[in-house]
């Protein structure tokens, strides 16, 4: 008699499977749309913005080594660039190790008053 019930139950659940098995994959769509929209999407732009950046480069900006040795650009080529890093020291790197120049803002702090 057991046997009879496992039958009828397992005969039964196919039939209304079809709605319900896709609705197993809404949560893992949700979190791929999630992933894209903070995730991917943000990176992408950041890439372009670089790879503008590395593309419109020119003798005199002032940049940034991936390292984080400031300098001016002084000579460039397809795949290397110059920088002039302090009087008369120059290095060569990879164009890919080129960074913009962050933007400081320089708080100065008011001089103490001596009383």
């Amino acid at each position: 008699m057991a046997g009879i019930a496992y039958a009828q139950s397992a005969a039964a659940s196919p039939a209304a499977g079809g709605f319900a098995s896709f609705g197993q994959f809404v949560p893992l769509i949700l979190i791929f749309v999630v992933f894209y929209f903070l995730l991917i999407r943000p990176q992408q732009k950041k890439a372009q913005e670089l790879q503008s950046f590395l593309g419109n480069l020119q003798k005199g900006d002032k940049v940034m080594t991936g390292g984080g040795v400031h300098g001016t650009i002084t000579g460039l080529t397809d795949t290397a660039v110059t920088l002039e890093i302090a009087d008369n020291v120059r290095i060569k790197l990879q164009r890919g190790y080129v960074l913009p120049m962050p933007i400081a803002e320089e708080k100065q702090a008011a001089p103490a008053k001596k009383g």
